[in-house]
């Protein structure tokens, strides 16, 4: 079983990225799809996660000053713990040019998952498309300042 990602580069795989979002967060978390979609969506670097040819996983990245935020991040309920969060991850790091700072803001029960991927915790829990929420910087300890 081959997993392969690729920057989207076409209409279809960003339709193909749209739907993987569409069934991950409106469908099964009940985000409303106008929190879903928004005006950084064609200026965003997106991803497409593969698993044997079928489109399984995306997510996106956008510079915001001298920062990047990584954000939905989304995987088919039925190829999580195949370690393709973890690979487009790794795939978007290699994309990105120095950033002074990493972040995300992850859902409160996928911080186990970023913490394993490099991200630490930082500041108070907050709502994001009602659902709670923590952000996490790439490679900073909170703790060690």
């Amino acid at each position: 079983m081959e997993i392969k990602i690729i920057e989207i580069q076409s209409n279809e795989g960003l339709e193909q990225a749209f739907q993987i979002r569409r069934k991950v967060f409106i469908e099964e978390q009940g985000v409303e799809e106008k929190e879903e979609f928004d005006e950084f969506d064609l200026s965003s670097k997106q991803f497409l996660a593969f698993y044997d040819s079928k489109p399984v996983g995306t997510a996106r990245f956008r510079y915001i000053g001298e920062k990047v935020k990584m954000e939905r991040f989304a995987v088919l309920k039925e190829f999580r713990n195949y370690k393709i969060g973890t690979q487009l991850i790794r795939e978007m790091l290699e994309r990105m040019t120095e950033p002074e700072e990493i972040y995300l803001h992850a859902q409160v029960s996928a911080i186990p998952f970023y913490e394993k991927n490099g991200f630490f915790p930082v500041g108070e829990l907050f709502q994001e498309a009602n659902i709670l929420h923590r952000k996490m910087i790439y490679g900073f300890k909170e703790e060690a300042f």
